[in-house]
């Protein structure tokens, strides 16, 4: 129980001040390419994870899991006769159930204040409740509907071996109980995307199958003068309760037109509706994509700065030299009055962790479900597998803190690399995408192998087959880790006082792009020197 309410503890100082920021990428089983289920999830925020296992519990009739700290109990929930296992504080349980979430936030009026059950410890309690997607819906919603619900609007991607679903909700202000929610099943081949934007529009009133909602989503739309049914408008749950604006929409759609444009060209999904051109169509709430999603597909959709678009963060002025995309916050600013704002890429150096989910029908729970975990900013984190059978979490991740910087931490390692990946960005992400792809791609190509063996170890003895699956899971995490680290040290050493080192270790000097050095003469034309002989040219100084 006191590790219960650590845990909230922690997480609610971290989550309700930054948790408002991710991005959330489905993958329905008919639109993989090895059929399976996919969620894909960045947590953005300036925070330090740590890694956590739930064990299973049974438990008794007046069993409660408290949420609060200290003495100061904000509400119990009653336990079932037995939870399941949880892998990651929510990211999927042992029946290979997972869930992510982004916030979209909404109307500030129906957040309620007096209630104690936060999106996250909602998905806790729920991954520790349900066998399945659907019933992770329900048991999700009748929760709330019973205890209520204490955080703002949040988008929830839920996923187990045969369907994935996108579930809704808001409160109802304060002591308002239940809140109003909707869920909708993403069909089979079929993929999504939400990223701090309610994307649930439109929705079937009349298709249980596919579709449920809450009695009071409409009715308490139309008491709060959110909608009118005499507008000749149809109901959209996104528009009642999360509406659009130019800044929302340049934070949040454009990150879904991001992904639907990576998957799907052959569409090709209008820009307008991102930036916030009147009467633009909607992007859909899910689309077929060209070709079936690979694994390391889904792990490079994340990895996003808009290259190759208008919107390509790695171009212009504001890149400075080197390419950087990161634009530091505040996102939003204003200069002679005019209200102006960076764009925000899936990619950001505020992810504290991102993972990539594989829930597989055809293998036992114990191999099929994996999370493929990578700490800090997705372009230069690594993803390595974590099997949802494991049973201890590898050291480095489960260390450190935010005010203290500590190479023994998994996520301070991901951190340090990917800060000093400013220092000149355009060089280094090349030295970190080549390891990054040879770490990656060779636990992939493993995959089979290592399955297959703990196919057969679990014919003879399980608990020998959950040994193995845990020792590798450990193991290929602290060699990834110890990796990052000789990376690390390696970016230093190469990268250093405005030099690059060659080959033999010898500093070469690199300078700028010559569309840089234009840019600077462009806007300061005194660094030219005057000329007093055409025939010499300026002499580069030696002595230093």
């Amino acid at each position: 129980m006191i590790r219960n309410l650590l845990i909230t503890i922690v997480l609610s100082l971290f989550l309700t001040g930054w948790a408002k920021a991710c991005t959330n990428f489905i993958v329905t089983k008919g639109a993989s390419a090895d059929s399976s289920v996919m969620i894909v999830y960045t947590c953005d925020g300036e925070f330090h994870p740590h890694l956590s296992i739930t064990p299973a519990k049974d438990h008794g009739p007046n069993d409660f899991y408290e949420i609060g700290w200290g003495d100061n109990i904000r509400g119990k929930v009653n336990q079932p006769e037995h939870t399941y296992k949880v892998l990651g504080y929510h990211h999927m349980n042992e029946h290979q159930v997972a869930i992510a979430e982004t916030t979209f936030g909404g109307r500030e009026e129906l957040r309620d204040t007096t209630g104690f059950i936060s999106y996250w410890t909602l998905m806790k309690l729920t991954l520790q409740r349900a066998k399945t997607a659907r019933e992770a819906v329900e048991v999700m919603t009748d929760i709330v509907e019973e205890y209520g619900y204490a955080s703002g609007g949040e988008s929830f991607s839920i996923g187990d071996p045969n369907e994935a679903w996108i579930v809704e909700m808001i409160g109802t202000g304060p002591h308002g109980r239940p809140p109003v929610w909707v869920a909708r099943k993403v069909p089979d081949g079929y993929i999504s995307a939400h990223a701090n934007k309610a994307r649930i529009g439109t929705f079937p009133l009349d298709d249980p199958e596919n579709c449920l909602y809450s009695d009071n989503v409409i009715d308490f739309a139309v008491k709060q003068g959110y909608y009118d049914p005499g507008s000749g408008e149809p109901f959209r749950f996104n528009e009642a309760y999360d509406p659009s604006n130019p800044s929302n929409l340049r934070y949040c759609a454009t990150r879904v037109w991001s992904i639907f444009r990576r998957m799907a060209p052959s569409q090709e999904f209008s820009p307008d509706y991102h930036r916030a051109v009147k009467g633009a169509e909607r992007y859909p709430l899910w689309i077929k994509p060209d070709e079936r999603v690979e694994l390391r597909d889904a792990m490079m959709v994340v990895r996003d700065h808009y290259e190759g678009t208008e919107y390509d963060m790695t171009k212009g002025v504001a890149a400075g030299p080197y390419g950087n995309p990161n634009r530091w916050r505040p996102l939003v600013w204003e200069v002679d009055g005019q209200q102006c704002a960076w764009e925000r890429a899936i990619s950001t150096y505020n992810t504290g962790f991102s993972f990539v989910t594989q829930s597989r029908s055809w293998l036992p729970d114990e191999i099929g479900g994996v999370v493929w975990y990578g700490l800090d900013d997705t372009y230069f984190t690594c993803y390595t597998p974590l099997y949802n059978c494991m049973t201890d979490v590898p050291e480095s991740f489960a260390k450190g803190r935010l005010q203290e910087f500590d190479m023994n931490s998994a996520w301070w390692v991901f951190n340090f690399v990917s800060n000093y990946a400013n220092v000149k960005y355009s060089h280094i992400v090349k030295d970190v995408q080549k390891v990054q792809d040879e770490l990656e791609l060779t636990r992939i190509d493993n995959q089979p192998a290592v399955e297959d063996t703990a196919l057969m170890l679990a014919k003879k003895d399980k608990s020998k087959m959950v040994a193995y699956l845990n020792d590798y899971s450990v193991t290929q995490a602290e060699d990834m880790v110890k990796r990052w680290r000789e990376l690390a040290y390696h970016l230093v050493t190469k990268y250093n006082d405005g030099y690059v080192k060659n080959a033999k270790g010898y500093p070469q000097n690199a300078g700028y792009p010559e569309s840089w050095y234009r840019k600077v003469i462009e806007s300061d034309n005194s660094y030219k020197l005057p000329v007093w002989d055409e025939s010499k040219e300026a002499e580069e100084p030696e002595n230093f």
